[in-house]
């Protein structure tokens, strides 16, 4: 058994891996776009919109009362690089592809996971990141370890947000396929599905790599990661169908893999960054 120090460094360890392993694959590209050749896009303003409930990609810092992030550090240099303000605008998860879809922001951003089913409404950048759904528990758990014996607990409850690939592995890799079992409870926002079980009111939240393991990270041993990966999914910015931004974002992004900008906020928000410290 590994100490919560060492356990916590373990868990470092391999996220570190799985995001720079991620982001090496998703870099394989033929396309090295230097800062000379990206587009200009004269200094107009694009509306971006977010839920700020999503560390660390996304959250209000509780030290500063600010809003920060991997996605906005991320979105801030792709603003600079292409020459477009931005302005900043929240809300719901529940609210923001349809929103998107109609017009109302031009970019939405809040670890989006690039799906078929989305895709009929909105437009995907290129992935920036690639992560993994993990199970997120209490660290005094010992009912369960995995999927199997998680499903097995008849008692066991899961939280997560209506719509969400969390709701949907919760239903379909980890329940019976029943949308509406009781044994999965709604939340509005992910930072309250973790409000949650920390307070004991369910037993597990599934989350991606990213925002898992930094709420690991910040819980001085109160939270920890069980089980194996139950898939992977690759985050995308999303736009109005038709957008004409997706091409410069699109370069951009590359020309951030390609200099190793991406790697450097992967190091600064899942390796240096300690929520609440």
């Amino acid at each position: 058994m590994l100490n919560p120090k060492s356990y916590l460094e373990f868990l470092t360890m391999i996220h570190r891996r799985t995001i720079l392993a991620g982001l090496a694959a998703l870099s394989l590209s033929p396309v090295l776009a230097s800062a000379a050749s990206l587009p200009d896009l004269g200094g107009k303003t694009v509306v971006v919109v977010t839920e700020n409930a999503y560390p660390p990609l996304q959250f209000v810092d509780p030290k500063t009362g600010q809003a920060v992030g991997w996605e906005y550090d991320a979105m801030n240099e792709i603003a600079k690089r292409l020459n477009f303000k931005v302005e900043y605008q929240n809300t719901s998860w529940d609210a923001m592809i349809q929103a998107v879809s109609d017009g109302q922001y031009d970019l939405g951003m809040t670890g989006i996971t690039i799906k078929d089913d989305r895709k009929e409404k909105v437009d995907f950048s290129d992935p920036y990141m690639r992560s993994q759904q993990l199970m997120l528990v209490r660290g005094d758990e010992s009912r369960f370890t995995d999927a199997k014996s998680f499903a097995a607990l008849e008692s066991g409850l899961i939280a997560a947000q209506p719509g969400t690939s969390p709701f949907y592995t919760a239903v379909y890799e980890i329940l019976d396929g029943n949308e509406a079992n009781p044994r999965i409870k709604l939340f509005e926002t992910f930072g309250a599905t973790v409000q949650a079980l920390k307070a004991g009111d369910v037993d597990l939240v599934l989350t991606d790599s990213t925002a898992g393991n930094g709420y690991v990270a910040a819980s001085n041993g109160t939270l920890k990661i069980v089980g194996e990966p139950l898939g992977t999914e690759d985050f995308g910015f999303i736009f109005k169908k038709g957008s004409d931004l997706v091409g410069p974002v699109n370069a951009a992004i590359a020309a951030l893999k390609a200099d190793g900008t991406l790697d450097a906020l992967n190091k600064k928000w899942f390796l240096d960054y300690k929520m609440g410290e």
